[in-house]
């Protein structure tokens, strides 16, 4: 399955979700992230956040989210609240309303990731569940 990760600036929470998700996946489903208004860079903050856990988004480029990108995608997964989160029309949507780490202290920054970290968890576990039983041999006669 391709996972789209969206966020306004695709510099903290949507980068955070889709380096959690291609970690924890281990290629089994694909992931990208976009945002509606991207920023220049990644917040620092969740470079470190990440970089604790042995993950590395220093080449990330905040990109804009087009539809092409929608096309690509099984299921949009949105990080930030649905008044500012972009529409992605024509995909099954998922909704995590998180903060927004810009400008947060590295511990509150912490404490998105590690909230991420579990819902990437039991997303990882569902799409490997849906796959197992679209995969598996029909028993009808």
């Amino acid at each position: 399955m391709n996972v789209l990760f969206v966020c306004v600036a695709n510099a903290g929470r949507s980068v955070m979700a889709e380096r959690l998700f291609r970690s924890l996946a281990g290629g089994r489903h694909e992931a990208r992230s976009a945002g509606s208004e991207p920023g220049a860079a990644v917040h620092p903050h969740v470079l470190a956040a990440l970089e604790e856990l042995g993950l590395d988004a220093s080449d990330h480029v905040p990109r804009r989210l087009t539809p092409r990108l929608l096309e690509w995608a099984d299921v949009a997964v949105s990080t930030c609240s649905e008044e500012v989160c972009p529409l992605t029309p024509g995909v099954t949507r998922v909704a995590w309303e998180l903060p927004d780490p810009k400008g947060m202290p590295l511990a509150e920054v912490r404490a998105v990731r590690d909230e991420l970290r579990g819902r990437v968890v039991g997303l990882v576990a569902q799409l490997d569940e849906e796959r197992s039983v679209r995969d598996r041999p029909s028993t009808a006669d």
